[in-house]
């Protein structure tokens, strides 16, 4: 059976000076390049008909996890512990759950009275009341707050506060000239999270996969999953055997493990008791506003220079960035670039950029296709799971694009096509012509978290791997972001298992040499609806971040 890597030629070969010997050179590069990532050369693996997993010590469940280190276990168990919500209710009933429309939130007035300046701290006291507009006693309600000025096209999010007593406080920091209106929103009550916690624990298996095994004109499909049901039928181990990710099938009745050709989702289930879809509303209480028990706004003003900010050395929450005229800008030192063709084109010259994971960072290599005039090379290969290769013979730039290993919730894709991330940062030479950005979040929600921590450490010691041999190889991690939901999509991703995982890739990556693009704020503090995959503002916006890490003295 094919391992799911492959190697990557080495193209830093492509930048020699001479103008003639480096074009030719340039283009017998690339083209043993494409027919390399067309034969898709791979490690061999096995596959044991007669595995069967071992019930994990983590969870009594049927998932398998991949085999860590003890100083990963005790990183493992303290990401876990820093990371994890407050208690919810047991009970699951709708009248008991929070309703955002009987619930209230409260500008507080500025400590010290007087006028609010930019820099100043704001906060918002929020009152949760149930169905008989009777007042939460417990915390465990996911609230998410922001505010916005759409005529400025402003917005900038803040940090909710659980005081687990059926009260919370939202803190921001204010960053522009002029009316600030505070949103709140209630994207789940803490019964529900109860529910989401429960599906984790229970049901890890809701979303299934499939692959097909064919020989000759014998073919068989069966499900897989890293969560699989124990049957009496033989099971298929497709664990990598260089990343130790497992991965499983039940085994075809006619055919060896090794006749698998193809990778796709499955069912999806919806495992819910009665009446625990009440808690899931759209419009009701699913992603529903709370209401301002008085003005739900301030007026900003900008400060003299000889003026002291209050609040400003303690304050609690410090946003990454804040939008002001549709344009993401920096809360930290970094100053953040706006792209066009031409500075894209004079940034991008002479580097290479790979893309990996999920299709939202799917998104950045299809603006960067299209808005750096690059031509993109398609061998009759999938637009949504690659692999994909874009071209500027002339300004010698390349960018791929490649998705992450299972699981994976796409349309069929060959199994040849499936390729762990760590094993393509392997592959990689490294430089300071190359930049590396990884997306690995969204289909990962409906697991417990330890899959999802454990695949990010995978990740992580590739990019230990990748530092220690060139240091000055530019890495960029985007995280997760709010989408559109509804019943079905809580159930499998639902913004709080999306939030979670953000926690966790935070934690993972804290203190490397790495940067990060946090599209959670960035789509949550914009004015246009949420969704899995941003809407092109957003996407420019994030390019931006992008290649301002990858250009950091470029001109506007």
């Amino acid at each position: 059976m094919n391992d799911q890597s492959r190697s990557t030629p080495k193209v830093n070969s492509l930048f020699l000076p001479r103008r003639g010997f480096m074009l030719l050179l340039l283009t017998v590069c690339v083209m043993l390049y494409i027919l390399s990532w067309m034969n898709n050369l791979q490690f061999q693996r096995t596959a044991d008909p007669t595995f069967i997993p071992q019930a994990p010590t983590v969870h009594q469940s049927f998932c398998a996890f991949q085999p860590i280190s003890p100083e990963e276990a005790l990183e493992e168990e303290n990401i876990l512990k820093s990371i994890a919500w407050p208690k919810t209710s047991s009970i699951t009933s709708l009248k008991n759950s929070s309703n955002p429309t009987c619930s209230k939130f409260t500008i507080l007035p500025k400590m010290g009275g007087g006028q609010w300046y930019i820099g100043d701290q704001l906060e918002v006291s929020i009152i949760m009341k149930d169905y008989n507009c009777h007042p939460k006693t417990s915390g465990g309600d996911f609230l998410v707050a922001k505010l916005k000025n759409r005529d400025l096209q402003a917005g900038v999010s803040g940090q909710v506060i659980d005081h687990l007593n059926g009260s919370y406080t939202a803190v921001f920091i204010l960053v522009w000239e002029g009316q600030a209106d505070v949103e709140v929103i209630l994207v789940h009550s803490s019964e529900a999270v109860t529910v989401l916690k429960r599906l984790n624990r229970e049901n890890p298996d809701r979303v299934s996969f499939k692959s097909v095994f064919r020989l000759g004109s014998v073919a068989e499909s069966t499900v897989c999953n890293i969560c699989l049901q124990p049957t009496v039928q033989p099971v298929c181990n497709f664990t990598d055997v260089r990343t130790g990710e497992p991965w499983f099938c039940l085994k075809p009745k006619n055919l060896s493990c090794d006749t698998r050709i193809q990778h796709s989702k499955g069912d999806y289930l919806l495992p819910l008791k009665t009446q625990e879809d009440k808690l899931f509303m759209v419009k009701i209480n699913l992603k529903v506003p709370v209401q301002s028990s008085g003005s739900s706004s301030v007026t900003v003003y900008q400060k003299s220079k000889d003026q002291p900010t209050e609040n400003d050395s303690n304050s609690m929450f410090r946003p990454s960035g804040f939008y002001y005229k549709g344009v993401w800008e920096s809360l930290g030192t970094k100053q953040i670039y706006q792209f066009d063709t031409a500075s894209i084109i004079q940034c991008l010259r002479r580097k290479m950029v790979h893309l990996y994971g999920d299709s939202t960072v799917r998104q950045w290599f299809d603006y960067l296709t299209k808005i750096g005039g690059l031509e993109e090379f398609n061998p009759q290969t999938q637009k949504t799971t690659g692999p994909r290769l874009s071209l500027d013979l002339k300004n010698r730039i390349l960018v791929t694009y490649d998705c992450h290993g299972p699981p994976l919730q796409y349309t069929p894709i060959a199994t040849s096509q499936l390729h762990y991330i760590a094993n393509e940062l392997d592959s990689i030479m490294g430089g300071s012509n190359t930049v590396v950005a990884l997306s690995v979040w969204a289909h990962f929600g409906n697991f417990p978290l330890e899959i999802y921590i454990r695949r990010l450490l995978s990740i992580r010691r590739a990019v230990l791997r990748l530092l220690t041999r060139a240091p000055d190889t530019l890495v960029v991690i985007r995280g997760g972001n709010p989408r559109a939901l509804s019943l079905s999509i809580s159930i499998f991703n639902s913004d709080w298992y999306s939030l979670q995982c953000n926690k966790a890739l935070k934690a993972v990556f804290q203190g490397m040499n790495v940067h990060l693009v946090d599209a959670w704020e960035m789509t949550l503090a914009h004015s246009l609806p949420h969704d899995i995959h941003p809407p092109p503002p957003i996407i420019t916006n994030m390019v931006n971040v992008l290649l301002s890490y990858t250009c950091p003295k470029m001109q506007n």
